[in-house]
């Protein structure tokens, strides 16, 4: 159980399941960092532990990360945690910030200009679910980390 951008959980091979998690400052330069770090823990992953990840999921992720991050940074005051886990053949993103509110997709309008994050994270996530915690809320969505061309998943 990580509690920095170095520290990854080795847990027994069959229920083997790495993860990192960092305290963003919640400005606007923690964004680029997470970015950063969200690249190099799949980096990590593939190198030392042998987990198979694709460029297009590296790419997915640090997009996912930098939405997720984006909307904690703009509505929640203070710091933001981020969370990343591989578990199976997912990468899980999570994003706690400070604001109850659970974020809301809204409807697709070509017209508006911002507020399309939740709306992009949705479309290239295998899953997104949001939930409220005794203090603030948890943002979790799911990336495939082995994909085939226009982002079919390997079978083994």
């Amino acid at each position: 159980m990580g509690s920095d951008p170095e520290g990854e959980d080795d847990t027994a091979p069959a229920a083997q399941i790495l993860q990192t998690v960092v305290a963003l400052e919640g400005d606007g330069t923690c964004i680029a960092q997470a970015r950063q770090l969200a690249a190099g823990f799949l980096t990590r992953a593939q190198s030392a532990h042998g987990v198979t990840v694709s460029q297009r999921a590296v790419d997915l992720t640090q997009l996912v990360v930098s939405e997720l991050v984006t909307n904690a940074c703009k509505y929640a005051p203070g710091p933001v945690l981020m969370e990343l886990r591989i578990m199976c053949d997912v990468v899980e993103v999570v994003v706690w910030d400070s604001d109850p509110v659970l974020p809301v997709a809204r409807a697709s309008d070509a017209d508006r200009i911002g507020q399309h994050g939740l709306e992009i994270v949705m479309a290239v996530a295998q899953g997104v679910e949001a939930r409220r915690e005794s203090v603030g809320k948890r943002v979790t969505a799911r990336i495939a980390l082995a994909s085939g061309p226009a982002g079919t998943r390997h079978k083994p």
